[in-house]
Protein backbone atom coordinates (compact mmCIF):
# COMPACT_ATOMS: atom_id res chain seq x y z
CA UNK A 1 0.00 0.00 0.00
CA UNK A 2 2.85 2.23 0.83
CA UNK A 3 4.38 1.28 -2.84
CA UNK A 4 1.01 2.83 -4.38
CA UNK A 5 0.68 6.22 -2.33
CA UNK A 6 4.62 6.87 -3.07
CA UNK A 7 3.49 6.05 -6.30
CA UNK A 8 0.80 8.05 -6.81
CA UNK A 9 2.63 11.17 -4.76
CA UNK A 10 5.71 11.26 -7.18
CA UNK A 11 3.26 11.07 -9.94
CA UNK A 12 1.46 14.19 -8.68
CA UNK A 13 4.71 16.20 -7.91
CA UNK A 14 5.85 15.32 -11.43
CA UNK A 15 3.11 16.36 -13.13
CA UNK A 16 3.10 19.47 -11.12
CA UNK A 17 6.62 20.23 -11.90
CA UNK A 18 5.70 19.35 -15.77
CA UNK A 19 2.77 21.72 -15.86
CA UNK A 20 5.01 24.48 -14.55
CA UNK A 21 7.56 23.90 -17.29
CA UNK A 22 4.72 24.10 -19.70
CA UNK A 23 4.04 27.26 -17.95
CA UNK A 24 7.12 28.63 -18.82
CA UNK A 25 6.88 27.66 -22.13
CA UNK A 26 3.50 28.80 -22.95
CA UNK A 27 4.33 32.36 -21.42
CA UNK A 28 7.52 32.48 -23.47
CA UNK A 29 5.90 31.51 -26.72
CA UNK A 30 3.24 34.59 -25.43
CA UNK A 31 5.92 36.63 -24.82
CA UNK A 32 7.38 36.13 -28.68
CA UNK A 33 4.52 36.71 -30.21
CA UNK A 34 3.71 39.89 -28.78
CA UNK A 35 6.88 41.26 -29.21
CA UNK A 36 6.95 39.44 -32.56
CA UNK A 37 3.80 41.93 -33.61
CA UNK A 38 4.36 44.62 -31.89
CA UNK A 39 7.92 45.48 -33.41
CA UNK A 40 6.26 44.24 -36.87
CA UNK A 41 10.00 42.46 -37.98
CA UNK A 42 11.39 42.03 -41.42
CA UNK A 43 12.46 38.38 -41.62
CA UNK A 44 16.01 39.98 -41.95
CA UNK A 45 15.44 41.55 -38.64
CA UNK A 46 14.00 38.66 -36.87
CA UNK A 47 16.80 36.23 -37.74
CA UNK A 48 19.12 38.97 -36.24
CA UNK A 49 17.22 40.23 -33.24
CA UNK A 50 15.79 36.75 -31.86
CA UNK A 51 19.31 34.88 -31.29
CA UNK A 52 20.79 38.32 -28.97
CA UNK A 53 17.64 38.65 -27.49
CA UNK A 54 17.30 35.31 -26.49
CA UNK A 55 21.12 34.87 -25.25
CA UNK A 56 20.39 38.23 -23.35
CA UNK A 57 16.93 37.08 -21.99
CA UNK A 58 18.93 33.92 -20.45
CA UNK A 59 21.83 36.14 -18.97
CA UNK A 60 19.41 38.37 -17.26
CA UNK A 61 17.22 35.11 -16.32
CA UNK A 62 20.90 33.69 -14.76
CA UNK A 63 21.84 37.58 -13.18
CA UNK A 64 18.20 37.02 -11.14
CA UNK A 65 18.45 33.69 -10.12
CA UNK A 66 21.96 34.59 -8.70
CA UNK A 67 20.59 37.58 -7.43
CA UNK A 68 17.43 36.07 -5.55
CA UNK A 69 19.64 33.34 -4.33
CA UNK A 70 22.04 35.64 -2.31
CA UNK A 71 19.30 37.72 -0.75
CA UNK A 72 16.99 34.42 0.23
CA UNK A 73 19.60 32.57 1.86
CA UNK A 74 20.43 35.26 4.47
CA UNK A 75 18.91 36.77 7.70
CA UNK A 76 20.62 40.27 8.70
CA UNK A 77 20.55 39.06 12.46
CA UNK A 78 22.83 36.19 11.60
CA UNK A 79 25.45 38.22 9.76
CA UNK A 80 28.65 39.44 10.93
CA UNK A 81 29.10 43.24 9.58
CA UNK A 82 31.54 41.94 7.36
CA UNK A 83 29.21 39.03 6.17
CA UNK A 84 26.79 41.66 5.69
CA UNK A 85 29.18 44.06 3.31
CA UNK A 86 30.00 41.15 0.89
CA UNK A 87 27.36 39.98 0.47
CA UNK A 88 25.51 44.14 0.00
CA UNK A 89 28.98 44.31 -2.52
CA UNK A 90 27.85 40.89 -4.45
CA UNK A 91 24.46 42.22 -4.91
CA UNK A 92 26.17 45.48 -6.26
CA UNK A 93 28.38 43.46 -8.18
CA UNK A 94 25.72 41.53 -9.91
CA UNK A 95 23.57 44.82 -10.14
CA UNK A 96 26.32 45.91 -12.37
CA UNK A 97 26.44 43.29 -14.75
CA UNK A 98 22.89 43.63 -15.30
CA UNK A 99 23.42 46.73 -16.57
CA UNK A 100 26.82 46.14 -18.85
CA UNK A 101 24.34 43.10 -20.51
CA UNK A 102 21.74 45.64 -21.14
CA UNK A 103 23.99 48.21 -22.39
CA UNK A 104 25.73 45.29 -24.78
CA UNK A 105 22.05 44.63 -26.02
CA UNK A 106 21.19 47.85 -26.45
CA UNK A 107 24.59 48.42 -28.81
CA UNK A 108 23.83 44.90 -30.40
CA UNK A 109 19.94 45.82 -31.70
CA UNK A 110 21.22 49.29 -32.91
CA UNK A 111 23.29 47.74 -35.21
CA UNK A 112 20.17 45.74 -36.47
CA UNK A 113 17.19 47.68 -35.36
CA UNK A 114 16.02 51.59 -35.56
CA UNK A 115 16.46 53.21 -32.66
CA UNK A 116 12.08 53.39 -32.90
CA UNK A 117 11.66 49.53 -33.04
CA UNK A 118 13.92 49.49 -30.09
CA UNK A 119 11.58 51.93 -27.85
CA UNK A 120 9.26 50.13 -29.40
CA UNK A 121 10.60 46.82 -27.61
CA UNK A 122 10.56 48.44 -24.77
CA UNK A 123 7.47 49.19 -24.66
CA UNK A 124 6.34 45.95 -26.28
CA UNK A 125 7.86 44.40 -22.86
CA UNK A 126 6.44 46.83 -20.22
CA UNK A 127 2.68 45.67 -21.97
CA UNK A 128 3.71 42.37 -21.82
CA UNK A 129 4.51 42.53 -18.00
CA UNK A 130 1.02 44.50 -17.60
CA UNK A 131 -0.96 42.05 -19.57
CA UNK A 132 0.50 38.70 -17.50
CA UNK A 133 -0.05 41.01 -13.46
CA UNK A 134 -3.75 41.64 -15.06
CA UNK A 135 -4.28 37.78 -16.03
CA UNK A 136 -2.17 36.73 -12.65
CA UNK A 137 -4.89 39.30 -10.75
CA UNK A 138 -7.75 38.09 -12.61
CA UNK A 139 -7.33 34.35 -11.95
CA UNK A 140 -6.11 35.26 -8.40
CA UNK A 141 -9.60 37.30 -7.52
CA UNK A 142 -11.61 34.61 -7.87
CA UNK A 143 -10.25 32.62 -5.34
Amino acid sequence: MKIVHTLILTLLVSASLFAQKLDKEKIKALKIAHITEQLDLTKTEAQKFWPIYNANEDAESKLRERSTDKRKCISPENLSENEAKSLLLDIENIEKEKMELHSKMLNDLFEILSAKKIIKLYQAERSFRQKMFDEYKKRHSKN
